[in-house]
């Protein structure tokens, strides 16, 4: 049931996705990452992303231009996440790597919907553990609210009275840079070197 939960949050973000690409970017033909996008859905769109202000595993208020002052992808998830968080994570940061090498400098950047149990000090942890470049923050009920509504992601904890208790939530990862913003999004079944290609794609063209 947990499952089917998610997979509906994810069916239902996809297609506003899809229905505000239609009506902000579906009748241009200037875009300039056409040939990058493998998707209709997919697509860049002020709609998508915006200012925030969370906090940082030392404690301190950050600001979105504070910690994307380079491309940059952003995930929404949370540190007891059982199976999803770690591998998408992990595929993140191995693309991140991938592009790395090929000379593109990305970072890695988790957002936690768990403010509850992720505290500054457990993102602190967790980035560490994630190692590379990974940023991780978390913030207020209010401050993770306004930043999961500015990137159109869904999330719903459990019973919290239970410590275990788990969180629905959708699962795509954004690429957003300091100049064009939010520029792209992934699903679960890009691996890293496709993502890498991707992301690669669009660097090459701001």
């Amino acid at each position: 049931m947990i499952r089917l939960y998610a997979v509906l949050a994810t069916v239902v973000l996809a297609i506003g996705l899809g229905a505000m690409w239609l009506l902000t970017r579906g009748a241009r033909s200037d875009d300039q990452f056409a040939q990058c996008r493998s998707s209709t859905i997919a697509g860049g769109t002020a709609a998508i992303g915006g200012p925030f202000e969370l906090i940082n595993g030392a404690g301190e208020t950050v600001t979105d231009t504070d910690v994307i002052t380079e491309p940059t992808l952003v995930y929404f998830g949370y540190s007891f996440c059982p199976d999803v968080c770690p591998f998408d994570m992990s595929r993140n940061a191995e693309a991140v790597d991938i592009l790395a090498e090929r000379g593109q400098s990305v970072t890695p950047l988790f957002i936690s919907i768990d403010p509850k149990r992720d505290t500054p000090e457990v993102m602190a942890d967790y980035a560490f553990n994630l190692g590379g470049k990974t940023i991780a923050l978390t913030g207020s009920h209010a401050q993770v609210k306004a930043a999961s509504q500015a990137y159109k992601t869904y999330y719903k904890a459990h019973d919290s009275n239970d410590e275990f208790y788990l969180v629905d939530h959708s699962t795509f990862t954004y690429l957003v840079t300091p100049q064009e913003g939010f520029i792209e999004f992934f699903d679960r079944n890009d691996t890293s070197e496709q993502m890498a290609d991707k992301v690669g794609c669009f660097l090459d063209k701001i």
